[in-house]
């Protein structure tokens, strides 16, 4: 392969060209302390709003809803830890076994602190049953938390459905929607939840910068105490520049139309694996309820790691990982049941708004090339 083919949008995202202008205007004016009430710190004040505007405007909810954060791995923390820290007494949260870590581990650090944590199973596309949501709740249940979009496979879970379920019980419902925002819609009324989390670099906003969406009169305990930043919610002096390519990142990815060409390109990747190894590559998740960018494939009797080894000009993802040549099958293939044998030949192409179909069209030869003869 000749030339640099970027599929691993869901890993990260270069950051868009208009996000770079406005967190470079930023620099240029907002170098004062937003909290600040003279002249230094009013342009830093009004950039930082206008970003929090511009992604509460993609959301659908009040800009006093949300909160700037590190990136998708503090905004859960933050829902999780902080809706538990804020209670009383027992604590019950549900969420699922193919959550990412930043969600998974927060889950096992408050069982450690006496918290119970109910692991929902998925099914073989990896979606979560709603009625599976209902039997798991108690009386101690205060937090469900289920992902609106996998990270591997792309499965878009029923989340209306569940957070519905959480409502009429009289709990909170969070989901991270690291994956989905900029996809496929993420209103938050229209999803019924309570707390919402992006990560900006999973939508060509930089590394570093993420937001929690929280429903007003959600009681949250602050994870860094000091002064009254984000009203009260996360101490420390906000960044001006990385709220500003936030909100330029959500003002893009409110164009959803955008991602019909790249769903296009997507199917037209699968069906061209199809035709060029049928019977050897399966789909790993659902077919249609899936995000538009995301494919997960297995090769059958393959390594994907190694196939990604033989092309290193295609960035892509792995199912499974090697370590001291044994391979360790992912925990969301496993989670779904994917036979290891099927899973170890797992690899995610995921797709983004700059993908042309010629870099499409190549990678098909590049596995072609590689598999010949198999």
């Amino acid at each position: 392969m000749s030339r640099q083919i970027y599929l691993d949008y869901n890993a990260s995202t270069p950051v868009h060209s208009s996000v770079a202008e406005a967190m470079r205007a930023a620099l240029d004016s907002g170098y004062g302390n937003p909290s600040s009430l003279h002249w230094a710190g009013a342009p830093a004040k009004a950039t930082l709003e206008h970003g929090r505007g511009q992604v509460a405007a993609l959301l659908g909810c009040s800009s006093r809803e949300i909160v700037f954060t590190s990136g998708g791995s503090e905004a859960n923390n933050l829902a999780l830890k902080g809706v538990l820290y804020a209670r009383r007494g027992p604590t019950h949260v549900i969420t699922t076994r193919i959550e990412h870590p930043s969600v998974l581990a927060p889950c096992a650090f408050l069982e450690r602190q006496g918290a119970r944590v109910t692991r929902l199973a998925v099914d073989g596309t990896g979606l979560v049953d709603p009625d599976d949501v209902r039997r798991a709740i108690g009386g101690d249940t205060v937090l469900i938390s289920v992902m609106h979009a996998n990270n591997e496979v792309g499965t878009i879970e029923p989340i209306e459905a569940c957070a519905r379920i959480a409502r009429e019980q009289g709990i909170l419902f969070h989901t991270d929607a690291a994956q989905s925002v900029g996809k496929i819609a993420t209103r938050v009324d229209e999803l019924g939840v309570d707390l919402l989390s992006i990560a900006g670099h999973k939508l060509y906003a930089p590394k570093g910068v993420g937001a929690l969406y929280v429903r007003a009169g959600t009681a949250l305990e602050p994870l860094i105490h000091g002064a009254g930043h984000e009203s009260g919610r996360r101490a420390g002096t906000e960044s001006a520049m990385l709220a500003a390519g936030l909100g330029a990142a959500c003002a893009i990815a409110a164009d959803l139309a955008a991602m019909e060409p790249v769903r296009g390109l997507r199917d037209r990747l699968w069906d061209s694996l199809r035709a060029r190894f049928a019977g050897r590559v399966v789909l790993n998740g659902h077919r249609d309820w899936r995000l538009p960018n995301t494919l997960n494939v297995s090769f059958i009797g393959q390594v994907g790691a190694e196939i990604l080894a033989a092309m290193p000009g295609v960035a892509a993802s792995t199912g499974s990982a090697c370590h001291a040549g044994h391979i360790e099958l992912s925990p969301v293939l496993a989670a779904m049941g994917v036979e290891p044998t099927v899973g170890v030949g797992a690899i995610r192409f995921s797709l983004g708004r700059a993908t042309t179909e010629a870099e499409v069209d190549e990678v098909v030869s590049a596995l072609a090339s590689f598999c010949k003869g198999w």
